[in-house]
């Protein structure tokens, strides 16, 4: 009779077992791995186990399943402030790259260009090609070496990019958008040769063109800036007033919308255009930045000695 009963209780046992793992796979409610190890524990020790996670369920239920009371607590990084000590002995060792080419010392000035090469050299490659009239020939090997595989880079990714955007993508305007921000980091520092930065030039202004056609809203302000800045910088003054008009009319409380004009008309001589731009900065209500006050006092100084003369 005991083998009996025993057998009984195992086969309920199994059947428990069964219907729960099925139970849980139709209705997943718990994770795969929690009813596996359940269904096992209840399998190897019957009755003890079933019993154990009904009274664990218990416990659950009556003492853990109360929410939490959280309206005292503040989880805002705001909160947190965070001070760290100034690392004096780094910052006292720092200098600008143009000043460190100064070194006489031809084993710092190698680490010096070594430590700069492994960085991101993407925004110093202005100072990096200074490095190229070095008296060591070590040195001037390494700029030569980072400027090489900088700007082949970046004329690849530029001609690729450029052809991407002038196909029809559902992302051609977030990709033209990146390009003119990348060409625009890169142009700025004036590392190429005239024809060259020319050549960048013209394909930043037909990519600007491109999202001026699809979407003008997805222009930013320093985007339209940076065109006419970098035509501006060849003298291109027909195409730089364009864009400098559009930049006027879609942000007219911009001031880089004023200064684009202003220093166009300073580079053309055009002392009307100039200081009506001026007058319509000054009766609106954009605050004027130190460099647009000395360019207009510079102009106007220009301005009076010729009526002196």
């Amino acid at each position: 009779m005991q083998e009996k009963e025993f057998i009984q209780l195992l086969v309920i046992n199994t059947v428990i077992v069964i219907v729960y793992c099925i139970v849980n796979l139709f209705l997943k409610k718990e994770k795969r791995a929690g009813f596996v190890f359940k269904s096992v524990v209840m399998l190897l020790c019957p009755l003890i186990g079933p019993v154990l996670f009904f009274f664990g369920y218990l416990m659950y239920k009556g003492f853990f399943a109360e929410i939490a009371d959280l309206s005292d607590v503040v989880f805002s990084k705001d909160r947190v402030e965070t001070h760290m000590k100034a690392d004096e002995e780094q910052e006292r060792n720092m200098v600008s790259l143009e000043e460190a080419l100064a070194i006489t010392d031809k084993g710092s000035l190698r680490n010096l260009m070594l430590n700069v090469v492994r960085g991101d050299v993407k925004n110093s490659l202005a100072s990096i090609s200074m490095a190229l009239d070095s008296e060591d020939s070590e040195t001037a090997h390494y700029a030569a070496s980072v400027l090489q595989d900088e700007l082949n880079n970046f004329r690849n990714e530029v001609q690729k990019t450029f052809l991407y955007v002038q196909e029809e993508h559902e992302d051609r305007i977030m990709m033209a958008s990146k390009l003119l921000d990348d060409m625009d980091s890169v142009l700025r520092q004036k590392v190429f040769t005239e024809v060259e930065q020319a050549s960048f030039v013209e394909i930043m202004e037909k990519t600007l063109q491109i999202m001026y056609d699809l979407d003008k809203e997805k222009i930013s302000g320093l985007q339209y800036e940076a065109v006419c800045i970098r035509l501006l910088e060849l003298k291109k003054y027909g195409e730089c007033e364009v864009w400098a008009e559009r930049l006027m009319e879609q942000y007219p409380d911009y001031l880089s919308a004023y200064t684009c004009k202003l220093k166009l008309y300073f580079s053309m001589g055009e002392k009307e255009k100039f200081f009506e731009v001026m007058n319509q900065l000054k009766a609106s209500s954009i605050v004027i930045d130190n460099e647009t006050l000395e360019m207009i006092r510079v102009f106007g100084n220009q301005k009076e000695s010729q009526k002196g003369s």
